[in-house]
């Protein structure tokens, strides 16, 4: 019995680590679902045909201590009418004893292929420069008396990093590719194990299209999204399917997330050994009403051991504001 508790102690706490390591830069959950690409895919500053307000905010595990909460603030739009566009993101992220807040600038550029901006043929690139301040808060840390290792105080580092991406939309197809902390940093960032990774770096892949009858309200929206981490070697993907009715006031829309992770824990299950992989499945809904946006995100972890059974709840607020003629004829949600 003693090992078996021992066993699915590890399993949680493996599935724990990878939102604990998630807090490598802004954390990667499913909130650019809500016409938010522009927090993991910096070319898609200032894609649209509006400059975008976005507010998010996160919390997990309601009723535990200290559990993970993510808030984000962003802003991007297009310069004028040039082919660029500019934007920002600062962020709080808390997990346990660890925290960080961010601030990134980001510069992108669009080049138009098409004879014209009715027919959507573009690439898109983007650089955001970031800094982020981790903390760790070791103050409760000394109950049982001094210890060498422990100093018992809120110690805290700060680190510059580098994201850079492309996009390509042509009419209502699109595809980003973005590497994320591209600089190595000076190893503050550990692991469960105490171990430390210079290297930062995640692989995000996202592709889609949105497919529509002719004078129909309706569209669906299919799109999937791969993220690698280079210095764990771990690797999941997002299967996703959106749905949009157009209303008099705007859209309504809805769609689910299913994230599964490629790499798995063993515990005891009874008599024998079991393999679970990290599963999260994320409904979401929501609603743009003239140049407002509101959104809410249920993620629910459809895993046999977990840490709590309670669910991770996300709320999103938008604006559009500065919008111009809408350039392209497509059904593209995220430029239209």
């Amino acid at each position: 019995m003693r090992l078996q508790r021992l066993l699915t102690l590890a399993v949680i706490v493996f599935f724990t680590s990878q939102i604990a390591k998630a807090q490598e830069g802004l954390p990667v959950y499913s909130d650019y679902l809500t016409d938010n690409y522009y927090l993991i895919h910096p070319s898609m500053a200032g894609v649209a045909n509006c400059s975008k307000i976005r507010l998010t905010g996160r919390q997990q595990w309601f009723g535990d201590d200290n559990a993970p909460a993510l808030l984000t603030a962003s802003i991007n739009g297009r310069i004028g009418d040039s082919p660029s566009g500019i934007g920002g993101i600062l962020y709080s992220d808390k997990n346990g004893f660890h925290s960080q807040t961010g601030a990134y600038f980001t510069y992108a550029h669009h080049i138009m292929f098409s004879r014209n901006e009715i027919d959507l043929n573009m690439l898109s690139f983007g650089l955001s420069v970031g800094a982020i301040q981790y903390k760790l808060d070791e103050t409760s840390f000394l109950f049982d008396g001094p210890d060498p290792i422990i100093a018992g105080i809120e110690q805290s580092a700060t680190n510059f990093n580098v994201d850079f991406g492309f996009s390509y939309h042509l009419y209502n197809f699109y595809a980003h590719a973005t590497v994320k902390n591209l600089l190595e940093n000076d190893g503050i960032n550990f692991n469960e194990q105490g171990l430390s990774y210079e290297n930062l770096r995640t692989y995000l892949f996202s592709v889609g299209n949105t497919f529509s009858s002719y004078n129909n309200d309706w569209s669906f929206e299919p799109s999937v999204m791969f993220m690698y981490r280079d210095a764990t070697e771990e690797a999941s993907f997002d299967v996703n399917l959106k749905a949009y009715k157009t209303m008099d006031f705007g859209k309504v829309w809805g769609g689910i997330s299913y994230r599964r992770s490629l790499d798995g824990a063993e515990f005891v299950d009874g008599s024998g050994v079991s393999n679970q992989k990290l599963q999260y499945i994320t409904p979401l809904l929501g609603v743009d009403l003239n140049n407002f946006v509101f959104a809410y995100t249920y993620s629910y972890q459809a895993n046999s051991v977990v840490f709590n059974n309670g669910g991770f709840h996300q709320i999103t607020l938008g604006y559009n504001f500065g919008c111009s003629k809408e350039r392209y004829s497509c059904n593209c949600p995220a430029i239209n």
